[in-house]
C-alpha cells in the first residue's frame, strides 16, 4: 500500500518548491469549442425544473387527443348534415384538416420533446416537423381570412356573391390556401432562404438563419401572419358598419311608418270597409270582396312565413359570422403569450412563462371545434348527430345554401319592402272605377271593387 502511494505521489508534477508546476497535464482534456458553444447556446429546456416539464407534456398530450377528435368530429358532422354546409363550412373543413395535421405530426414530437427534456429525434425529423408545423399554422390563418372575406362579400356586396363563390372557385380557393402556405417555405426547406433545425437556444424545432445568415422568419411574419390579420380586421370592420347602417335604416323607416296618416293607412288596409253606398250595391260586390279578402289573407300568411324564413337565415348566418371572428380572436390569443415570450425574455429567465407560451400555442389546434358548440346551435345538433348515429334527417336539414340567399344580413329584403310602400303612398290614388285589389301578389286576377 506504501509502495502504490508513493508511486502516486512520484507522478504528480511538482516542483522543486512543492507546488503544481503543470495543472492541466492531469486535469481531463475540455473541448473549448463544444464548451463555448454550449454556453452561447444554452438549452431553453434545461433550465425548467421536472414538475414543469412533466406538466408541460401532460397538457401537450391533452390538446393532442381533444384536438384530433374535436377536429376529426366536425369534418365528419360538416360532410354529413346538409344543413351546416354551405361556403363556410367548406373552408372549416380545410382549417379543420390543418389543425388535425398539427395535432397528429407536430403536438407528439413535441410532448415527446418535454418529456425528454431535449430534441433527440434527429435533424431529419427536425426539419419535416417544422416544415409541418409552420405550414400547418400559415392554412389555418389564410383559411380564417378566406371566411373573414365571405362574411363581408355576402353580407355587404352579395350581388357578386354567387359569381365568385361557385364550387369551382371555392376549390381553387382552398387549393391557393394550402399551396400558398407550404410554398412559401420550400427556399427555406432547401436551406435557400435560411433553413430548418434545432435552435439550442430557444430548445425547439425552427427556423435558423443559413450560412450567409439570412433567415425567412421576418418576412413569413409579415406575409403569413401581418397582412392575412389586417384583411381581417379591415373585413369585419366593414361587417360592423354595414350593420350598423342597416339598423339605423330599419329604425329610420318604422318611425317613418308610425308618422303616416291615419287615412292613408286605411286606404291601403285590406280589411278596411268599403265607401258608402247603397246597401244593394254592396250586395252585389260583396262575393268580389270576399275573393279579394280571401287572396289578401293568403298573401298574407305566405309573407309572413317568408318573411320567418329570412329572419331565421339572419339570425343564423349573423352567428355564423359572430362565429368567426371569435375563431379569429382565438387565434391571435393562442399566438401572442409565445411571441411575446421570445422578445421579452429572450435569456429565459422566466421558464413559466416559455411553458405558458408553448402551451397557448398549441390550444389553437383544438379550441375552434369548442368554439362551434358554444356559438352555433346548428353545429351542436350536427356533433349530437354524429355522436349518437343519428339520420341527419331528424334535425330537419333541408339544404345547404338557404341561409345564404339574403342580402345584406336581409336588410335589403326590408328597405325594398319600405321603398314600395313609400312610392305606393307617394302615388296619386286611381280613380274608383278601375282600382284593384294593390295588395294582393296578383291583383290582375282578381275582380274589380265597383264603387259606387
Amino acid at each position: 500500500m506504501d509502495e502504490l502511494i508513493n508511486g502516486t505521489l512520484q507522478r504528480l508534477p511538482f516542483d522543486d518548491g512543492g507546488r503544481w508546476s503543470n495543472v492541466t497535464s492531469v486535469l481531463p482534456t475540455i473541448d473549448t469549442a463544444t464548451a463555448g458553444e454550449e454556453t452561447d447556446f444554452p438549452d431553453e429546456t434545461s433550465r425548467f425544473s421536472r414538475p414543469l416539464l412533466t406538466f408541460a407534456a401532460v397538457a401537450t398530450i391533452t390538446i393532442m387527443v381533444t384536438g384530433i377528435v374535436g377536429n376529426l368530429l366536425t369534418i365528419v358532422a360538416l360532410l354529413r348534415c346538409p344543413k351546416v354546409r354551405n361556403v363556410a363550412a367548406a373552408f372549416i373543413i380545410s382549417l379543420c384538416i390543418a389543425d388535425c395535421l398539427f395535432c397528429i405530426i407536430v403536438l407528439p414530437f413535441n410532448a415527446m420533446r418535454f418529456i425528454q427534456g431535449t430534441w433527440m429525434h434527429g435533424e431529419t425529423l427536425c426539419t419535416l416537423i417544422t416544415f409541418m408545423q409552420y405550414g400547418s399554422v400559415g392554412v389555418s390563418l389564410l383559411c380564417i381570412t378566406m371566411i373573414s372575406i365571405n362574411r363581408y362579400i355576402m353580407i355587404a356586396h352579395y350581388s357578386i356573391y354567387p359569381k365568385v363563390y361557385k364550387t369551382s372557385w371555392i376549390m381553387v380557393m382552398i387549393v391557393a390556401c394550402w399551396l400558398f402556405s407550404y410554398g412559401f417555405q420550400l427556399p427555406t426547406l432547401f436551406g435557400v432562404w435560411g433553413k430548418f433545425g434545432y435552435n439550442h437556444q430557444l430548445g425547439t424545432c425552427s427556423i435558423l438563419p443559413d450560412d450567409e445568415g439570412r433567415s425567412s422568419k421576418t418576412a413569413m411574419f409579415i406575409i403569413a401572419f401581418i397582412i392575412p390579420c389586417m384583411i381581417i380586421v379591415i373585413c369585419y370592420s366593414r361587417i360592423f358598419c354595414v350593420v350598423h347602417k342597416s339598423d339605423k335604416r330599419m329604425k329610420n323607416h318604422s318611425k317613418s311608418q308610425c308618422n303616416i296618416p291615419n287615412n292613408l293607412r286605411s286606404a291601403v288596409d285590406p280589411a278596411s270597409p268599403l265607401s258608402a253606398g247603397s246597401s244593394s250595391s254592396a250586395n252585389n260586390n260583396s262575393i268580389s270582396y270576399t275573393a279579394s279578402s280571401s287572396a289578401v289573407k293568403v298573401a298574407g300568411a305566405a309573407r309572413t312565413a317568408a318573411d320567418a324564413r329570412d329572419a331565421k337565415a339572419r339570425r343564423n348566418e349573423w352567428r355564423i359570422t359572430k362565429m368567426v371572428l371569435a375563431i379569429f380572436l382565438s387565434f391571435v390569443m393562442c399566438y401572442l403569450p409565445i411571441t411575446i415570450s421570445k422578445i421579452v425574455d429572450k435569456n429565459v429567465s422566466v421558464p413559466v412563462l416559455h411553458i405558458i407560451g408553448y402551451i397557448m400555442l398549441y390550444l389553437s389546434a383544438c379550441i375552434n371545434p369548442i368554439i362551434y358548440v358554444i356559438m352555433n346551435k346548428q353545429y351542436r345538433q350536427a356533433y349530437k348527430t354524429v355522436i349518437f348515429c343519428k339520420p341527419s334527417r331528424l334535425l330537419g336539414f333541408g339544404g345547404s345554401s338557404v341561409g345564404e340567399k339574403w342580402k345584406d344580413i336581409g336588410y335589403s329584403y326590408n328597405h325594398s319592402r319600405t321603398m314600395v310602400s313609400q312610392v305606393s303612398i307617394a302615388e296619386p290614388e286611381s280613380p274608383p272605377s278601375s282600382r284593384l285589389r294593390q295588395d294582393s301578389p296578383h291583383p290582375q286576377h282578381l275582380v274589380a271593387i265597383q264603387d259606387s
